[in-house]
């Protein structure tokens, strides 16, 4: 009996099994299978032995217990090299089990309790730590290596030693679901994250780094839609890009569009249609959009792509990535002819963010928090301050500045168009809160007259205040909260302009 070689096959996704288990057929194994695999098999004319028979025991309660025995771990475990093992194994009368395969139970797509795997992690993991006696096999993709590999008999322990390490991963990657399945606290004790890998990049940060992105299995993300349609591949700056630009928009229902640069907007803009929104977010600052990511909320046609063409003639610059939902063949066909390396992208759609966590890389580790998504949430704290009153158009701008600050680099100081919902200057990633002040009045030039000033903290001193007044700024809209609110209070006093505290920071890191 145990001079045969035998082969344990129990998968959900039967994706190549059948080819796969006639090569095991070919090799001289003996095949036992579980239920629905050994039903599969066995139709294709496939000779098995069922489970049962090994076990001695049926398969009961629903097909809970299949697998668990002394008969099948005791064969998948015991050192083949140790005398003392093959001997009890023979006095056992233990079938030696020299492959498994095998894949679980579809968790994250079907979350519940009858749909965590036991049996198969089991033989899994017995068979991952005796990888060099066992060969473990977890994925359908693997199938072909395997049996080019069994016929040029060139399957040796390294190869063996590479499997296990994907089985001790698959098994982790699942664990980690059904552990975030049952834990309902935020920030546990201990965490595990389940990522898959979505796509290789061009490179990463710099040409001579290598990247990848990954996704959690089962959260829904507009970056895991995107669709390369024509020019470059993303690299590393291009990913973070496209996602600053979906996180700054991701607030709004109107048609929006930013520009993008090193994670910052150097544009944000609404606008009656996607058209309008971008001519917007381009004039805001034309100068830094040169090499820029565009992000768009919404499906685009041919009248608005030609607004990256006339850029292109007028400014003489360019755009690397242009991403939105969806864009019009004719569209399409006018942007391939703009630039031949601009990369156009799709994304399909931005759903309404809910219970995210946002991850924060620092040194071998991670900062966890939930993500700052509730913006509308936090306008019933909103306090005036000044003797003078905001106007209505005056509050609904502020709170247009508002979302957009929570999206910029902090320190951030924005100034809105008095009317337009666009910004006009940006100061952002600034150590110094009256520098990015300075910056921002700077850029945004005469459309500070009576313009709205956004600042995502509070002011420190009086100065950028004084700043904004000396530019015309119509009204502020800062945090508040520092002790020299009363001095920035008495210069807006001073100057007649509304101020209106959020009473709540908008920090972006």
């Amino acid at each position: 009996m145990n001079k045969q070689k035998f082969a344990l096959i129990s998968v959900f996704d039967k994706t190549g099994i059948v080819e796969l288990a006639e090569i095991l057929k070919d090799q001289g194994y003996g095949i036992i299978s579980t239920g629905g695999t050994a039903k599969t098999l066995s139709e294709n004319n496939i000779e098995v032995i069922p489970i049962q028979s090994v076990t001695g025991n049926p398969e009961c309660f629903d097909g809970r217990m299949k697998t668990i025995s002394f008969q099948i771990e005791s064969g998948i475990l015991f050192d083949r090299t140790n005398q003392s093992h093959v001997s009890q194994a023979k006095e056992l009368g233990i079938k030696p089990i020299d492959m498994v395969v095998c894949n679980f139970y579809p968790f994250e797509s079907k979350s519940s309790i009858e749909n965590i795997d036991v049996g198969g992690p089991t033989m899994v993991r017995a068979a991952a730590k005796n990888f060099q006696n066992v060969l473990v096999i977890v994925n359908p993709n693997d199938y072909q290596v395997v049996i080019e590999k069994m016929k040029n008999k060139t399957i040796n322990e390294e190869f063996r030693q590479q499997m296990a390490a994907k089985a001790f991963s698959q098994l982790s990657f699942y664990d980690s679901q059904v552990a975030r399945f049952f834990n309902k606290e935020l920030l546990p004790e201990k965490i595990t994250i389940p990522l898959r890998k979505f796509q290789n990049l061009r490179y990463g940060e710099n040409p001579h780094q290598e990247s990848a992105i990954y996704f959690e299995p089962d959260k829904y993300s507009a970056m895991q839609n995107l669709k390369k349609l024509h020019g470059r591949d993303l690299s590393l700056v291009n990913v973070t890009d496209v996602n600053a630009g979906l996180e700054s928009i991701r607030f709004f229902g109107d048609p929006a569009a930013v520009i993008i640069k090193h994670n910052s907007p150097c544009g944000i803009a609404l606008g009656d249609t996607i058209h309008q929104a971008l001519q917007r977010a381009i004039a805001a600052d034309p100068i830094s959009a040169f090499g820029g990511v565009v992000v768009l909320n919404k499906k685009v046609d041919l009248a608005t792509v030609k607004e990256i063409g006339k850029f292109k003639d007028e400014v003489k610059a360019n755009i690397d990535i242009f991403a939105c939902p969806g864009i019009s063949h004719d569209a399409l066909q006018y942007l391939q002819k703009v630039r031949k390396s601009l990369g156009i992208y799709t994304f399909g759609g931005i759903k309404k963010a809910k219970n995210r966590l946002n991850y924060k890389w620092i040194d071998n580790g991670l900062v966890i928090q939930d993500s700052d998504d509730d913006i509308d949430a936090g306008y019933k704290n909103w306090q005036v301050v000044t003797k003078i009153k905001p106007t209505k158009s005056q509050i609904e701008q502020m709170k247009i500045a508002w979302k957009f600050v929570t999206r910029i680099r902090s320190n951030t100081v924005i100034i809105l168009d008095k009317n337009l919902p666009m910004t006009r200057g940006i100061g952002s990633g600034q150590t110094s809160r009256v520098g990015g002040t300075k910056i921002a009045l700077e850029q945004a030039g005469k459309y500070c007259r009576k313009g709205i000033l956004a600042s995502d903290s509070f002011f420190p001193f009086e100065d950028s205040v004084e700043l904004a007044v000396k530019h015309n700024i119509g009204a502020i809209v800062q945090q508040g909260g520092s002790i020299n609110d009363k001095k920035s209070i008495a210069a807006a006093d001073i100057a007649k302009i509304p101020m209106v505290f959020t009473n709540r920071r908008a920090f972006w890191h």
